[in-house]
């Protein structure tokens, strides 16, 4: 059994976004996973302050929700961050929270595998890709963790719009197979 957490950046309820995560989060539990999920529209998030105090305390000096969340992210085996995509990129919730994950710079972190699931109204799935090297960005910051792929699904602007398409399919069964 893995530990998988889930990061979902889409503050529209029902959304595309949201569709795919819970897609994904289906087929993982079905393999036996334990999933946590983060809605990203439920927390209290502040912008980094660059003050670097994270590099001792190895938690945010802020009073906001996100030492709170730490602990369970460093133990977590595989990240999974979904996002729709705004102008060629993430939103800007999931940039704000990958730059207020610095602490776990400085912290010993479980996790090896991250995944990605992007939705994104412009009809081309290659308009993920500043996003993917977004997260790979992330990725990088951290020895010996990988960045193992996407589901990146195009195409799609209405609330809900992809539940007729084989997205939903291509998260389960990532989320099946992890």
């Amino acid at each position: 059994m893995k530990k998988i957490t889930v990061i979902n950046s889409s503050f529209r309820k029902n959304g595309n976004t949201d569709h795919l995560a819970a897609n994904f989060i289906k087929g993982a539990k079905e393999n036996g996973d334990e999933v946590n999920l983060i809605n990203l529209k439920d927390i209290r998030l502040n912008f980094c302050h660059g003050c670097l105090a994270c590099e001792k305390l190895k938690k945010c000096v802020q009073n906001d929700d996100i030492n709170s969340l730490l602990d369970d992210i460093q133990n977590s085996d595989i990240l999974v961050f979904a996002s729709p995509i705004y102008y060629y990129e993430m939103s800007g919730q999931l940039k704000t929270f990958l730059d207020r994950m610095n602490p776990l710079y400085y912290r010993e972190n479980k996790f090896k595998y991250v995944y990605a699931l992007f939705a994104c109204a412009n009809g081309n799935e290659d308009s993920m890709d500043r996003a993917i090297n977004g997260i790979k960005g992330f990725v990088e910051c951290f020895s010996g963790v990988t960045f193992k792929g996407s589901v990146n699904a195009a195409g799609f602007t209405s609330i809900g719009e992809i539940k007729d398409s084989h997205y939903l399919q291509d998260a389960y069964d990532l989320g099946k197979n992890i």
